[in-house]
């Protein structure tokens, strides 16, 4: 994987460099651990995050390492508007779990997973469908980390690309294994201050150096037509549109997001989520840039893999101060996101699958904190072994992001809607999943009538995603105006031209067709809910008191930045 003509660190160097962050971020931890940790507080930091950690740590969790190498990927593959394409969506994933959020917060504030709130609406098994879609998402994200490290480790150094793999998973488990997630919002915080600084030098010094502005105009006429407008069809129905779609899924499921949801103090919630949203657009839109600066002059990929596309320009086009810079970067910025789906899984391990299936309600905090530890070495030797296979970033992302449509909807009409059942929303997940993987994989013929039924189900779907984004900013009414509108539009012009678009017509179809069944069902029953039970059904583990005159009872955790 490595090339002569690349610039390269000695061994020692890029060990010292690993070492001098890892063992940073390890030391800034050991300020926050306690002898006797609480349950609460290495979940969800006992709910009283304040604004400035809080936005931090969700802007440094969710620019990992997608946003280089799959930013890069998306500005190299479609021209110029693909940095646009994988920025812009990214950031409003994280914008519209703001809307339902509140509602989130409002029925279950004491939660740590949003599968505790399902499974008080709901019971086991709607529950632990949630549960298993987040533990495959964050198992994901962790594989595409530790992927990026050990691309970025073997282009800029003679080790091997598993070593890198290796050094970021124990590094990133090290400084996260005692204190759960409030290290990682601790860190979050520094490698946030330290990414930010580094990638305003970083982005123009590239681009710079690479021609600038005149360089990337004269390259645009080496562009195909479709790259070339910003407008492509090409795409928007191959990147543009199946990210948008991927929106709310990502919103909804990602235990990383919610997570931080229920950690930061509920008056924090909208300054949080809106400034995250605008910091990662901002920065990720500027990596996307390097990739069609990359395109402009006919620069080929190493070995013909993307993941070292963004490693190659740095090394290509910089001197050595600041590749190392760009390096400590780019290992800040996935061991970010690393950390949060470490905590995320243990969450999700300690109050889903032990505090409320287990241990039915009566868990012990002490046995809940080696539950989650035990959880993050298991995550994390997992995540080291499917790095190994290199797979391709941004298709892992499209894929569980599509995947995650099948319980959107179940999830927010189980928030809002008193009819839906616990038997409409787990029938309504496993029907979606099993058309989504149908329409995906092409295990039916969509030439001819299959085609069409596929393309009527995405058509809903359609409908349902404009329908939900409205409805949670402009209310009820307004949602199912813009949902009707939508489907009539999809109706018109998506039938016998979606299904050549394989990746948008599966995500489309998981939304369509868990709505229709879940709302089918929903209606056929008689059963109705009360939600003043959730908040009853669902709170903290350990017992927290107000502060003493010692100053000892509240947790270290819980005084992380609580002031505006």
């Amino acid at each position: 994987m490595n090339s002569e003509s690349l610039y390269q660190f000695s061994t020692l160097t890029v060990i010292l460099l690993l070492l001098a962050f890892y063992g940073g971020t390890y030391l800034m931890t050991l300020g926050i651990r306690r002898k006797n940790e609480d349950a609460d507080a290495y979940m969800v930091s006992n709910h009283r995050i304040g604004f400035g950690i809080g936005a931090a740590s969700m802007t440094a969790t969710w620019i990992w390492a997608a946003s280089f190498y799959a930013a890069a990927t998306s500005g190299y593959t479609y021209g110029v508007s693909g940095p646009i394409h994988y920025g812009l969506w990214g950031a409003l994933m994280i914008l519209f779990i703001y809307p339902f959020g509140r509602r989130f917060r409002k029925l279950a504030p004491n939660a740590h997973t949003l599968g505790e709130l399902i499974h008080a609406r709901h019971g086991s098994s709607s529950q632990l469908i949630l549960a298993l879609s987040n533990v495959l998402g964050s198992v994901i994200s962790l594989m595409v980390n530790f992927t990026a490290a050990g691309a970025l480790v073997s282009v800029l150094s003679p080790l091997s690309f598993q070593a890198g793999v290796i050094i970021a998973g124990v590094g990133v488990l090290l400084y996260t294994l005692w204190s759960g997630f409030r290290a990682s919002v601790l860190t979050d915080f520094a490698q946030l201050v330290a990414l930010m600084a580094i990638a305003i030098v970083i982005i123009p010094a590239v681009f710079f150096a690479m021609g600038g502005p005149s360089e990337l105009v004269a390259g645009l006429d080496n562009l195909t037509p479709q790259q070339a407008n910003f407008f492509s069809s090409e795409a928007i129905l191959q990147q543009g549109a199946p990210f948008f779609v991927a929106v709310l899924a990502y919103a909804i499921g990602n235990q990383t997001i919610s997570q931080r949801l229920f950690a930061v103090n509920e008056d924090h919630i909208k300054p949080t989520f809106l400034t995250a949203t605008v910091g990662y657009g901002a920065i990720v839109i500027g990596l996307g840039m390097i990739g069609l600066m990359a395109l402009t002059i006919g620069v080929q990929p190493l070995d013909g893999d993307m993941n070292n596309l963004i490693p190659q320009m740095v090394s290509g086009y910089l001197p050595p101060v600041f590749i190392a810079l760009f390096f400590i970067l780019v290992i800040g910025s996935l061991s970010s996101t690393a950390d949060s789906d470490l905590s995320a899984l243990s969450a999700i391990m300690m109050a889903d699958v032990y505090g409320k299936n287990i241990a039915k309600g009566k868990a012990d905090p002490k046995r809940m904190l080696l539950v989650g530890r035990l959880t993050m070495i298991t995550a994390t030797a997992v995540g080291i072994v499917f790095a190994s296979f290199s797979l391709d970033i941004l298709v892992m992302l499209v894929f569980v992001g599509a995947l995650w449509g099948a319980i959107v909807f179940p999830v927010i009409a189980s928030c809002f809607w008193s009819r839906v059942t616990n038997q409409a929303f787990t029938t309504s997940v496993l029907v979606a999943m099993v058309l989504f993987c149908a329409a995906r994989f092409e295990l039916v013929d969509l030439a001819g009538p299959g085609g069409l039924f596929f393309e009527l189900l995405a058509s809903i779907g359609g409908g349902v995603i404009i329908g939900l984004m409205v409805f949670g900013f402009l209310g009820r009414t307004a949602g199912f105006i813009a949902g009707a509108l939508a489907l009539v539009a999809m109706l018109v012009f998506a039938t016998g031209f979606l299904r050549d678009y394989t990746v948008l017509l599966a995500s489309l179809t998981a939304y369509g067709t868990s709505t229709l069944v879940c709302v089918v069902m929903s209606l056929a029953s008689r059963e109705r809910f009360d939600f003043a039970t959730i908040g009853e059904r669902v709170g903290d583990y350990d017992a927290h008191e107000a502060e003493d005159e010692a100053g000892e009872a509240i947790p270290a955790a819980a005084n992380l930045a609580t002031q505006r």
